[in-house]
């Protein structure tokens, strides 16, 4: 059946066409953004540019260093999705992060959303809601656990966008070792992700691996293939083909980038020269002739090891400071030995 339409319905379309602006042009943030009550820096605008700077990549990593507005960047991309009307989005956070997520999405960007938790989750499913990761007009913000426990209900919601805040946390979700990374990867792989994370790279280059296959498989194939590639003694030829074939997916900003628009407070470290006192002298070989005891029973076998840094650490700092460790210690002894005296009384009774 054919539709006539008016010379009114075609000009409102070809207004519409010329409206439509490229994925990664400023103009398409402005309606969105209009409103936002934040402040925005160039480096925060230009990272969401870059999150959508392909209609047909799987998503992209932002790496700024701690303190350059991630959170930011990602309202701003959630902003253009809300106001394309693409609804299904998902923030996956720690625990401790979900109603900072919840507060700021209200306060700075206007966009309304949900924490979505066990006592929640099961209050939906009891209203009717066989998955309630699946709701009208609201963000959901959950946590890394949870996201793992209900990895099926996420994987059966079609999701516009995921965000993942401190992305690193699943850096290892390559290894069979790590449930929850391997968990929340196989759930999101088929939908759009944006992954934050100030340090996307710490002790191994593995790392990147694992992140980047969060977002796309394909990237650097499979783990036998890239460690052959980069896992060893990275030549400076290496170096730029890794730089290369990231760059299309990880966006980073260092601090001394940003310095002529943001104003950082100088810090100037103060170094003084500290003599420690006979005492203390004295203190410290003491403490360290007892922790070289080959049997300490103040201390668990188990987090020996531990504790014996911590100990020398806060006997570094002052006395103060070891002061109530030792206290502690000293308890867990007292202890010991009443219990140890008590079961020698019960046994010398029954002896009698």
């Amino acid at each position: 059946m054919e539709h006539d339409i008016t010379a009114y319905h075609a000009k409102y379309f070809a207004y519409e066409l010329t409206r439509q602006l490229p994925s990664n042009d400023l103009g398409k943030l402005t309606a969105s953004l209009q409103d936002a009550q934040v402040d925005l820096n160039p480096h925060q605008v230009e990272a969401a540019l870059f999150a959508f700077k392909s209609p047909l990549s799987n998503g992209a990593i932002l790496a700024d260093e701690v303190g350059l507005g991630k959170t930011i960047e990602a309202g701003i991309i959630l902003s253009q999705h809300w106001a394309e009307r693409k609804r299904r989005l998902l923030i996956i956070c720690p625990a401790n992060l979900r109603k900072q997520w919840n507060q700021e999405l209200s306060d700075k960007v206007f966009l309304p959303s949900v924490i979505l938790e066990t006592k929640s989750f099961n209050q939906y499913i009891k209203e009717g809601n066989l998955n309630p990761f699946h709701l009208d007009d609201t963000i959901v913000i959950c946590s890394f656990q949870f996201a793992k426990t209900k990895a099926p209900y996420l994987n059966a919601t079609r999701w516009n966008l995921a965000v993942i805040d401190e992305a690193h946390r699943l850096r290892n979700g390559y290894k069979s070792s790590n449930v929850t990374g391997k968990a929340i990867k196989k759930a999101l792989l088929p939908y759009r992700k944006v992954l934050l994370t100030a340090t996307p790279l710490q002790n191994s280059v593995l790392e990147l691996f694992g992140l980047v296959s969060i977002i796309d498989e394909y990237v650097f194939g499979d783990l036998k293939s890239f460690k052959s590639r980069y896992g060893h003694h990275l030549t400076h030829v290496d170096h730029m083909d890794l730089r290369r074939r990231l760059q299309p997916l990880c966006q980073r900003t260092l601090r001394r980038q940003v310095l002529e628009y943001v104003n950082y407070t100088e810090r100037r470290a103060m170094l003084e020269e500290y003599y420690p006192t006979h005492e203390e002298h004295l203190l410290y070989e003491w403490v360290s002739e007892y922790l070289r005891t080959p049997r300490l029973y103040a201390l668990p076998s188990s987090q020996r090891n531990l504790m014996t840094l911590i100990l020398r650490k806060l006997l570094a700092s002052s006395s103060f400071a070891i002061y109530g460790t030792l206290e502690t210690m000293i308890a867990r002894l007292e202890m010991m030995l009443r219990k140890q005296n008590n079961q020698r009384d019960t046994g010398f009774r029954r002896g009698l």
